[in-house]
């Protein structure tokens, strides 16, 4: 079997730069050695999560139990087939997105701007100006200690930012069907996107994106600047003013920072305009949402 490293700080591995350290942490490359991997955590009784670019991502400051996997090699491999492109799940959306544009490939430019991973875009549906994961996706290679299936949109169970993917199911490929286009024309349409996303939202500052999900008619961001909570700061953490649903880590905050301006952001808007927001960052660990515990006890 593959090295196992214990205690491996994750903080470096999202984009937040917080949280603690996985108990074990290992890097498979290929199938092979992802099963062996998922064989020998379910015999040890340890639990297993994947960290990819570690985008939309909160670590708890006290680590992560169990077994903490990221893809690499073949796992974040991206190459041509004919009618589109096949990538690991551990290939990162926007590399995806350059690829295609270089080899005259379109439909996937909005993964330009998402900072995640072909598994973690699986598993979220996930979507960005008009694009749809969703609706280019050929298969998804799901593996399992048992088993490797590929499974087309119509079993996976998307909806919105979501699937009906398992905990213990992990995405190691996904096949995209894309169009023809001339390269120049998908390059411009990739530098027009970043460009809007640039201007919609803060870069160069470490961040996991958007906190809430948007609520039926309208945005968790207008929602949180209406209610006065750009700019809110505990500890090292901030929202942004420049995007409301963005937490900036400013100055070494921890994840419990981050909760607990989540909570104060979501009682805002709560009290201003009777929406309650639900949370679109994911946590790895005893990460505890007082919200979300509060329901249900109720």
């Amino acid at each position: 079997m593959i090295e196992l490293s214990e205690n491996y700080a994750l903080a470096r591995l999202t984009t937040v730069r917080a949280g603690g350290a996985a108990e074990l942490f290992a890097r498979p490359g290929t199938i092979a050695e992802l099963r062996e991997l998922l064989a020998w955590a379910r015999g040890a009784g340890h639990a297993v999560s994947v960290v990819g670019s570690g985008s939309n991502l909160l670590i708890a400051d006290e680590g992560v139990p169990g077994l903490v996997l990221h893809f690499e090699r073949e796992l974040a491999r991206i190459e041509q087939v004919e009618g589109g492109l096949r990538c690991g799940g551990g290939a990162r959306l926007p590399a995806v997105a350059a690829r295609s544009a270089a080899l005259g490939l379109s439909g996937i430019e909005f993964g330009v701007n998402i900072p995640g991973t072909v598994g973690g875009a699986v598993r979220m549906n996930a979507n960005a100006y008009d694009g749809s994961l969703a609706k280019i996706l050929v298969w998804a290679q799901v593996v399992t200690a048992e088993e490797v299936e590929q499974r087309t949109p119509d079993t996976l169970g998307f909806a919105y930012r979501s699937s009906s993917l398992r905990r213990d199911e992990f995405v190691a490929a996904a096949r995209f069907s894309l169009e023809s286009a001339p390269p120049e024309a998908v390059r411009s349409t990739l530098a027009r996107m970043r460009a809007l996303r640039h201007e919609a939202q803060p870069k160069g500052i470490k961040t996991f994106g958007s906190t809430f999900k948007n609520p039926p008619g309208a945005t968790a961001g207008q929602l949180l600047a209406a209610a006065g909570a750009a700019g809110l700061r505990v500890g090292g953490a901030r929202l942004s003013r420049k995007h409301a649903n963005f937490v900036e880590n400013v100055d070494g905050a921890t994840t419990a920072d981050i909760v607990a301006l989540m909570a104060l952001a979501r009682e805002r808007v709560l009290e201003h305009a009777g929406i309650a927001l639900e949370r679109e960052v994911h946590a790895l660990g005893p990460v505890s949402f007082p919200w979300e515990e509060q329901a249900g006890a109720g």
